[in-house]
C-alpha cells in the first residue's frame, strides 16, 4: 500500500467482555466464556453468548425494528469511535465507510418468525412481520450502523464464511488506500447463537463440540477435541490513513502491514493445507517480510479433528524453522464467533504489542501429537517481544484469509 493504514479505535463485544480491556484481561487470566444454554429443539448446548446493553446506543424502538447482528454492530461501531476519540458530528459523514464481515445473516429473525407462524399465529401469514425484508437483507448489520450514526458513505457486508472477520478490515484498508473514504469502520459480526439451525447442522456433521464441562466443550488442538462451539460477537475497528491519524494525535493500536485472501477450489467443507500455506505466504510477501519476521501467529483452530491438523501442517510447514515465532489460538476461550472470529481474535492479541505477553491456548489437556508445534503457547501466558502478528481465518467453500498487523513504528 502506498498509504500506511493504521488502527486507531477498537470496539467489541464477545463472551469474555464488552471492551478490549476486559477481553484482554480475561484472555491473560485463562478464563472461559462458554456456558450451557437452552436452544429451541436442541436442549442444553454449549455456546458463547455476549452480555452487552443493546440499547446503550439505540432506542428500544429501533432495536425492536432491527436485528441482533445489527445491535452488535451498532454497539461495536459506537465503542470503536469512542475508543478512537472521534465524534461523528465532527466528521464528514459521506467520507466514512462501513465494511463488516458476516458468515450468514437473517437466520435468527426468520426462524423466530416461522416459529410464531406455526405456533402462535396459526399459519396466518398476514401476521408475518413487515420488518422481515430489511432485517434479512445481506447488508443489514452495516446498514443499521449507518442509520444509527447518520453515515452517508458506503456500507456493505462481506460474506466470506468464517474468513469474514479478516475481510472486513482488509476491505476497509483497501478503500482508505484508494482514497474512497477517510475513516473506515471495519470488522465482523455474528448473531449465530440465536438460531438452532447452525447448531443442528454442525451436530448432523458430527462437528458440534460437547463436554460435560462447558469450559471444555471446545478444545482446539487437544487430542480429544470433538468439534466447534458456536459463539456470537462482534469487533469493529476504526481504520485511518497514518497521515490523518498523526494529524489529530490519535493513539495507534497497530498498522495493517499485509493481507491475502484465496480459495481452495477443492471441497465444500474440508480445508486444504496447500492453499493455506499459499495464503499466509502471500500476505507475508505483501508486507515485505519473511516468516522469520512474524512474532505471533494466531491460528484459526476451530476444534474440528481434521481442520486443526490441516492448519497445523500449514503453520508448521511455514514457520517450523522460525524459533521465535510463537503460536496461539483463541476459540478455546470464546468459541467460534463465525463472521466476527477473525476481527475478535486479532483484537485479543493486539495487547501483546504493549504488554509483551502472549496468551496461551485454552482447554488443551492432552496435546494432539499431530498438532504439536514447537512454539505453541499452552496454558499460562509467556513473555516475548511482539512486533508483528499474523492472524488466520478460514471458511467453508474453501475461502482463506491472512491478516498481518505490526506494531506502529514512526
Amino acid at each position: 500500500m502506498k498509504e500506511r493504514i493504521v488502527i486507531t479505535g477498537v470496539g467489541l463485544t464477545c463472551p469474555l467482555g464488552n471492551n478490549l480491556g476486559e477481553f484482554r484481561q480475561n484472555l491473560l487470566a485463562g478464563k472461559s466464556g462458554i456456558t450451557n444454554q437452552e436452544i429451541r429443539h436442541m436442549g442444553k448446548v454449549a455456546m458463547g453468548r455476549c452480555n452487552f446493553d443493546e440499547t446503550l446506543y439505540q432506542s428500544k424502538k429501533m432495536r425492536k425494528r432491527g436485528t441482533r447482528a445489527g445491535a452488535i454492530a451498532i454497539y461495536c461501531a459506537n465503542e470503536a469511535l469512542k475508543s478512537a476519540g472521534l465524534e461523528m458530528s465532527k466528521l464528514d459523514p459521506s467520507q466514512v465507510g462501513v465494511y463488516l464481515g458476516v458468515t450468514e445473516h437473517g437466520n435468527v429473525e426468520t426462524e423466530n418468525e416461522i416459529h410464531e407462524l406455526y405456533n402462535v399465529h396459526n399459519m396466518d401469514v398476514s401476521l408475518w412481520s413487515h420488518h422481515h425484508n430489511p432485517r434479512t437483507v445481506a447488508n443489514n448489520p452495516a446498514g443499521e450502523v449507518t442509520l444509527n450514526l447518520k453515515i452517508t458513505g458506503p456500507h456493505y457486508t462481506i460474506g466470506a464464511a468464517c474468513a469474514a472477520g479478516n475481510l472486513g478490515p482488509i476491505q476497509g484498508a483497501q478503500m482508505l488506500a484508494l482514497g474512497e473514504v477517510d475513516v473506515a469502520l471495519a470488522g465482523g459480526v455474528s448473531e449465530s447463537t440465536g438460531t438452532f439451525g447452525i447448531f443442528a447442522a454442525f451436530a448432523s456433521q458430527g462437528a458440534l463440540g460437547h463436554h460435560e464441562d462447558p469450559n471444555l466443550a471446545t478444545r482446539p488442538l487437544d487430542k480429544n477435541r470433538n468439534g466447534i462451539v458456536v459463539s456470537e460477537g462482534g469487533c469493529v475497528y476504526v481504520l485511518e490513513r497514518l497521515s490523518d491519524a498523526l494529524k489529530r494525535g490519535a493513539k495507534i493500536y497497530g498498522e495493517i502491514a499485509g493481507h491475502h485472501c484465496n480459495s481452495d477450489a477443492a471441497d465444500f467443507v474440508l480445508p486444504l493445507t496447500e492453499r493455506q500455506v499459499e495464503c499466509m505466504s502471500k500476505a507475508i510477501k505483501r508486507a515485505g517480510l519473511t516468516p522469520q519476521d512474524i512474532d505471533l501467529v494466531n491460528m484459526h483452530a476451530t476444534g474440528t479433528p481434521m481442520g486443526d491438523v490441516q492448519e497445523c501442517e500449514a503453520v508448521g510447514g511455514l514457520f517450523g524453522s522460525s524459533p521465535n515465532t510463537k503460536i496461539n489460538c483463541t476459540k478455546g476461550f470464546i468459541g467460534h464467533a463465525m463472521g466476527a472470529a477473525g476481527a475478535l481474535e486479532l483484537a485479543g492479541n493486539l495487547g501483546s504489542f504493549e504488554d509483551g505477553l502472549i496468551h496461551g491456548c485454552h482447554g488443551i489437556q492432552e496435546l494432539d501429537p499431530k498438532c504439536a508445534l514447537p512454539t505453541l503457547v499452552i496454558g499460562e501466558p509467556v513473555r516475548a517481544t511482539v512486533n508483528t502478528i499474523l492472524s488466520n481465518s478460514f471458511g467453508m467453500l474453501g475461502i482463506n484469509s491472512a491478516l498481518i498487523v505490526k506494531k506502529y513504528q514512526p
